[in-house]
């Protein structure tokens, strides 16, 4: 079936703003400009303040998701699904796990490729397979214990490549590694807040944006609070910031005041993961979730060949091989190969109506997955 100039958008919208989500962080990361009281040029690491702007961003889909309810009212034929009361809560466990792990995400963008960092975010797959047997009591069917090790296996030969890539001034070896290996710490964290949202808050059928709305609410709350004692708090070698701090507020807002695209990378980040997150939730219910899959997928070779266009990494052919690994396990715990073997032997796909989503009543899909 062919799709509709609105489904196109959709896509389109979903493929780039989740492509500029990630390389307008990476983007912020690459300035350098003087902080306050006339320190040096240095490079622009704050990523505990990016991390606030990200659950900005996230906040804003509670206006999204009042702006469609208003306009489902107005319908004549139609009126909004009736939301369960729930308590909101619920979603501060969640909203803690992905504060910390989006935090932890960001500090590893700093060391490493932005590809790379695309790439081993796949990770989540494992963990998040392996705690839904543990606490979910989920049983995995074999093509997605093949998923999971064929995302092992990806992730091996990602790590060998950045291990053999040529590392310049900005990325040191001992920093890549470092960076990767938080990142891959970053998606257990994040498996667990998945966990958690499959247990506790789904079963109130919360709407999507609604609830990545109300966990940004959370995030940006307590995140902006734990700005001021990590202005205090010595980092060492893990500091980007001329005092040597954890986090340094001020000294972004000064290298903001002194190089004024560095705002402008910040409202790309902070602006792209609402529409993201808008976007890909309505393409998996004018489409579908396999759609929606496929489409994050590109966005990693998005995010791969702008980071090469730009110079900001070099080429190594390992990741190729790393990507398509990958994506095979991407694809088989996610059961892509189904309605592929479906259309070859039938000539469509009817397992397609059952990922259908409608917007307004809530889905079971993960509920931030752009974070």
């Amino acid at each position: 079936m062919a799709w509709t100039k609105y489904q196109l958008f959709l896509a389109g919208l979903m493929l780039v703003t989740g492509s500029i989500n990630t390389l307008s962080a990476k983007w912020a990361d690459n300035f350098t400009a003087e902080g306050c009281g006339g320190s040096q040029e240095h490079s622009f690491q704050h990523p505990f303040l990016q991390a606030v702007g990200m659950f900005l961003g996230e906040f804003s889909c509670l206006a999204a998701f009042y702006l469609l309810q208003c306009r489902a009212a107005r319908q004549p034929d139609s009126r909004p699904d009736a939301q369960q009361p729930f308590n909101p809560l619920l979603f501060l466990p969640p909203a803690l796990c992905d504060m910390t792990g989006t935090s932890l995400m960001y500090v590893a963008l700093n060391m490493t490729s932005a590809s790379s960092f695309q790439m081993l975010r796949g990770a989540v797959i494992i963990f998040t397979g392996l705690f839904s047997v543990a606490f979910l009591g989920r049983r995995l069917a074999p093509s997605q214990w093949l998923g999971i090790l064929a995302t092992i296996a990806g992730l091996v030969v990602v790590g060998l490549a950045d291990l053999m890539s040529k590392h310049d001034s900005q990325h040191k070896l001992s920093e890549v590694i470092t960076g990767d290996l938080l990142i891959i710490m970053a998606q257990i964290i994040v498996a667990i807040q998945m966990v958690l949202e499959e247990k506790f808050v789904y079963k109130h059928n919360v709407h999507p944006l609604r609830a990545v709305g109300t966990e940004g609410f959370f995030g940006f709350l307590i995140l902006s609070l734990l700005l001021v004692p990590m202005y205090y708090i010595p980092a060492g070698s893990f500091s980007g910031n001329p005092r040597g701090m954890l986090e340094d507020a001020l000294d972004a807002f000064c290298q903001v005041g002194r190089q004024p695209l560095i705002a402008l990378a910040l409202l790309g980040n902070i602006s792209s993961i609402a529409f993201f997150n808008f976007a890909g939730i309505s393409v998996t219910k004018e489409l579908s979730a396999t759609t929606r899959m496929v489409l994050d997928s590109l966005r990693t070779v998005v995010i791969w060949a702008l980071s090469l266009a730009l110079g900001w990494e070099a080429f190594h052919p390992l990741q190729i091989l790393g990507f398509l690994i990958l994506l095979t396990g991407t694809a088989l715990y996610n059961g892509l190969h189904r309605p592929l073997l479906a259309c070859l032997s039938r000539g469509r796909r009817p397992a397609e109506e059952g990922e259908h989503e409608r917007l307004l009543g809530g889905g079971r899909t993960s509920i931030n997955s752009a974070s």
